[in-house]
């Protein structure tokens, strides 16, 4: 998501003359997407985006469509331009772009892949083949998550919840072939196609490698696989920061998990710089104790090697990519996969997206526009400081906490003061597969680094040309790239503040500032220390709040009999609502809101709302919409449009709804926190 010079590109429906907004003869960019034949207040999503689904075909190599991936094209015609010259340009001595020319040249590189095959896997291969004894396996899984291939349980490099100065080493349940626990237990027939599918993957794979036994290997891969996802958490339960928060030494470790040789595990990996470790899930590792007793070598020695080769799969020869592809079908719905050029530009971003984000925001992402943002994140301060001041519910001195902790919430907007230097990361014309290793590599090595060394606040978990943004508890931190604030087809200067406050202000900053007071932020001081700083009865009466927001989503059935799980998805629905509350607090103080002036046909409190909405334009196929229903802890599109602004007073008021309308909530149900 990066560009030399972001392309004008009218991508829009087409709306009346007279509904034009004179904008450079653009139409306007909330009445190009509405469906005017839909009551507001039967389906606010589709009255808003409607026009824009209806005309909208999802590409066959996608799982959806959205505003965030209009943008994403935008970027990736340039991206495409920066790296075709870069590999062109053999003879260049910046260190940047020869890094880039080598990554594309060895990406594009279809036929010499192909060739190859899983020739570049072979010294790793060897060494799980070689493995005769658990102690040759705590080396080939050390190997392994030296080059971040997931594997037997997960680990990481973060800031200690409890004492956020610190820098931890995490580990928790992983090592799945599928997105979750849930995939090997459900049995609705589309998880059940899921299975199938991966089972099928898992059986093409070892018949690469030996068809005699490839039907037996993969049976006892999926049994061991199964084992481990019965000793894994459900997603509501990762939830909870303090029951995932289990510090002990390594000699305590040890013992929970003793067949597991972590001196050297800890000495080779880098994890030895540290004294201690923080384990997520203590059940998961008492079972892979287990695993490593009862399992036969020969299973851990084939779990290891398609862990290995499925890592790696989009990277690999076309048969392999191929096996891999056709099991993510059965999880995302999409028929076809990328243009071989978007995959490489992908795994760039992955690999050295910093480096390119030095020439998007140069030339993309402007000081003009920085400056409206900037000011609109203490716009938004300035509501929830407001809003807390009000709050009925909440004591005084728990308020007097929340102050002190909104106060200092750092704001990072569109692009970082420090770059990353890559010049280490070894980057050349070696097999697509080994860059891309290579980076892994790189990259473990960089996080592993800060073991032991101060928190570097200032460092950003995002590249400024990602549509996204988060909030970060331990830092007490939002983090907003510039590609988050982009609109496709409009200079940031082309849009009006109601619109911008709506698709900004609300979706995502103040989204992301309500996330340090959600379930899990609430429970994070204002250094970022998770530390209980609520009256018991404030407490209750948060979470007796929340529940509202749970059994209202709850409700929601997305696809098939599938519902939203309000439980796990509770802090992006929280934050959603506040962002929302927040967006219009903040706006109401603004010039634009107070002139009223009617646009596109459409009031300032309207055009607010529908600006909102447009920040989730999406459609998606269902294979998708199960999937994040199943795995991800935010809610689809959709409900987070109908969601939140159903307990919104000014919605009801903007587009006069009555309570025979569809999403009509009567004010006993409305849900009401912040």
């Amino acid at each position: 998501m990066y560009t030399r010079l972001l392309v004008i590109i009218l991508i829009l429906m087409f709306t009346s003359c007279e509904q034009k907004k004179a904008v450079d003869n653009k139409p306007d960019v909330l009445q190009a997407n509405m469906d005017s034949t839909v009551n507001p207040g039967d389906d606010f999503f589709s009255y808003a985006n409607g026009g824009w689904i209806k005309k909208m075909t999802i590409p066959e190599t996608e799982s959806s469509w959205s505003i965030g991936q209009m943008v994403q094209e935008e970027i990736y015609l340039k991206l495409k331009t920066i790296n075709e010259d870069a590999a062109k340009n053999t003879n260049s001595t910046d260190a940047i772009t020869k890094k880039i020319g080598s990554f594309w040249r060895s990406g594009m590189d279809s036929a010499g892949i192909d060739v190859q095959k899983l020739a570049p896997l072979q010294n790793e291969m060897r060494q799980i083949t070689a493995i005769a004894s658990k102690e040759d396996l705590t080396k080939v899984i050390a190997a392994m998550h030296a080059m971040r291939v997931p594997c037997a349980f997960g680990n990481y490099v973060g800031q200690d919840d409890k004492n956020s100065e610190v820098m931890a080493f995490l580990m928790g349940q992983g090592g799945l072939g599928m997105p979750n626990r849930d995939y090997y237990f459900n049995n609705d027939e589309r998880t059940l196609n899921v299975k199938a599918a991966y089972k099928t993957y898992l059986l093409q794979t070892f018949t690469q490698l030996d068809s005699t036994t490839a039907t037996e290997t993969a049976e006892n891969v999926f049994a061991m696989e199964t084992a481990m996802a019965k000793a894994s958490r459900k997603l509501a339960d990762l939830r909870d920061p303090y029951k995932n928060y289990n510090k002990m030494s390594w000699a305590q470790l040890e013992k929970l998990s003793p067949n597991f040789d972590w001196k050297y595990y800890r000495t080779t990996t880098g994890a030895n710089k540290v004294d201690s470790v923080i384990i997520g899930q203590p059940e998961f590792f008492k079972a892979f104790n287990s695993l490593l007793q009862t399992t036969a070598l020969a299973t851990w020695k084939q779990y290891l090697t398609v862990r290995l080769i499925q890592a790696n799969a989009p990277y690999l020869d076309s048969q392999t990519f191929n096996n891999f592809f056709t099991f993510r079908k059965s999880l995302t719905g999409a028929t076809a996969p990328r243009a071989r050029w978007k995959r490489v530009l992908d795994s760039e971003e992955s690999a050295i997206g910093d480096a390119l984000g030095q020439l998007f925001v140069k030339e993309y992402f402007s000081e003009k526009a920085k400056d409206r943002y900037v000011k609109m994140v203490e716009d938004v301060r300035d509501a929830y400081k407001t809003r807390i001041s009000k709050l009925s519910w909440m004591s005084d001195s728990t308020k007097a906490q929340a102050y002190d902790k909104l106060a200092k919430i750092k704001p990072k907007v569109g692009y970082p003061d420090k770059w990353k230097d890559f010049s280490k990361m070894i980057i050349a014309d070696v097999p697509w597969v080994t860059n891309v290793r290579n980076a892994e590599k790189w990259w473990y090595n960089y996080e592993m680094n800060k073991l032991g060394k101060p928190v570097d606040r200032t460092e950003w978990g995002m590249t400024p040309q990602t549509y996204n943004a988060y909030y970060n508890p331990s830092n007490n931190e939002i983090v907003l790239p510039a590609g988050i604030f982009t609109i496709p087809g409009y200079k940031d200067e082309e849009l009006d503040d109601a619109v911008v406050y709506g698709y900004a202000a609300a979706s995502t900053i103040g989204h992301e500032i309500t996330h340090g007071f959600d379930d899990q932020g609430r429970q994070y001081d204002a250094s970022g220390n998770l530390k209980n700083w609520w009256s018991k009865k404030d407490e209750a009466e948060f979470t007796k709040r929340a529940a509202f927001i749970i059994k209202q989503f709850n409700e929601f059935s997305p696809v098939d009999t599938l519902h939203v799980n309000g439980d796990a998805t509770q802090g992006e629905n929280i934050a959603d609502l506040g962002g929302v509350l927040l967006g219009f607090d903040a706006f109401k103080k603004t010039t634009a809101f107070k002139e009223n002036k009617m646009i596109g046909g459409l009031t300032q409190t309207q055009r607010y709302f529908m600006g909102y909405a447009l920040g989730w334009m999406s459609t998606s196929r269902k294979e998708r919409l199960a999937n994040q229903v199943m795995t991800d802890v935010h809610a689809p599109e959709k409900e987070r449009v109908n969601g939140p602004v159903v307990n919104v007073p000014e919605f009801y008021t903007a587009f006069n709804i009555k309570p025979n309308a569809k999403m009509y909530r009567a004010d006993s149900l409305r849900v009401n926190i912040w």
